[in-house]
């Protein structure tokens, strides 16, 4: 079982001050958190790519490579890389680059985007949405496969036996696929016998077990080995040394997002009342002391089946950012070991490998 973390590298306003972190702060922020991660032993720390004033992060590969050079076993993610607007050629030197830098720790999580402003900042249609991953994603897998490509699609100029470099450390070069939730694209991850990671950040975690058989189904139709395939799950959440405690001061800022991505996305308003229920066993918010947190991880892995767990956090900006270093290191030092020492126990008594 594998714990880390995920960020989209927020600047929101501060709830309490209205003040606007600026976005070379906050990279900077990042960095040090994935530096306290891979001191306190964590295992991946996952960035996500978005083109818009609110989040940092428009490039996953060089945030993560200012931390590849100061960390040692932490696994460097981009979570998700926006594939369907990008190209898969500049995206597999970015992060062959990184995994130089990193000595063998990089990966990509690729996805279509749940955001659509990069579309047509960089001149696509929303109409070929589907069409566009699949192709990118043929092309960044033929790369990753091979020193010399040829390859010919719709989007993208053909490239007729060229080297494409730097070639990685890593052999072949993770790549995940991202879903929401889709059937669709959990299908395409197990046919191509690829990593899956699903973004869990609403209802109950369970209802998310059946995705999980589909996507093993499809890897075993495909001659796949299924138990050698991992799952993952990126999830809100947040830590402190007591649960009312954390569960107050990530409240503020979780609602400020969610009812702004709300109101551009037609939901309903965010309250306390939704926030606390979402705090429950069943909920889809990771939000506690490091016990609590700890057993809601220990379920979802019993129940769903996932096999690497990323909290996210913050959502929004929260006013001290020590809280969220603070947190980072319950996960770390305390969540962490409670997790990995109960699936062991538990993976042992099922004959679990």
């Amino acid at each position: 079982m594998e714990i880390g973390i995920s960020t989209f590298v927020e600047t929101t306003p501060d709830v309490e001050s209205g003040k606007i972190i600026s976005h070379a702060r906050r990279i900077q922020e990042v960095v040090e958190e994935i530096i306290l991660a891979d001191q306190v032993g964590l295992d991946v720390f996952g960035v996500g790519e978005h083109h818009r004033e609110d989040f940092a992060a428009s490039s996953p590969a060089m945030i993560l490579a200012a931390a590849a050079s100061q960390t040692k076993k932490i696994r460097l993610t981009s979570a998700v890389t926006v594939l369907s607007s990008a190209d898969p050629v500049r995206v597999f030197q970015d992060f062959s680059t990184l995994d130089a830098i990193s000595n063998g720790r990089a990966e990509i999580m690729a996805g279509r985007g749940s955001f659509i402003e990069s579309f047509p900042l960089f001149g696509y249609d929303l109409s070929d949405y589907e069409e566009l991953f699949e192709e990118k994603l043929e092309l960044l897998l033929k790369i990753r496969e091979s020193e010399k490509v040829t390859w010919n699609g719709k989007h993208r100029p053909a490239i007729q036996n060229r080297g494409i470099y730097p070639r990685p450390i890593q052999s072949p070069l993770p790549v995940w696929i991202g879903s929401g939730g889709n059937s669709e694209s959990v299908v395409r991850a197990g046919l191509l016998g690829l990593p899956l990671v699903l973004a869990i950040i609403g209802g109950s975690p369970v209802q998310f077990a059946p995705l999980v058989k589909l996507y093993q189904e499809a890897a075993t139709h495909a001659g796949h080995d299924h138990s050698k395939l991992t799952v993952a799950s990126h999830s809100h959440g947040f830590i402190a040394e007591d649960t009312e405690l954390a569960a107050d001061k990530f409240f503020p800022s979780t609602q400020q997002v969610m009812n702004k991505l709300g109101r551009e996305r037609g939901w309903g308003p965010y309250t306390r009342a939704s926030y606390d229920a979402a705090r429950s066993l069943h909920g889809a918010l990771y939000v506690g002391d490091p016990e609590t947190v700890a057993q809601k991880i220990i379920f979802l892995r019993k129940n769903v089946g996932v096999t690497r767990f990323m909290l996210h956090v913050p959502v929004g900006t929260m006013p001290d950012h020590k809280d969220v270093l603070n947190a980072i290191e319950l996960l770390g030092t305390e969540v962490a070991p409670l997790v990995k020492d109960e699936i062991a126990r538990w993976e042992k008594e099922q004959g679990i490998k």
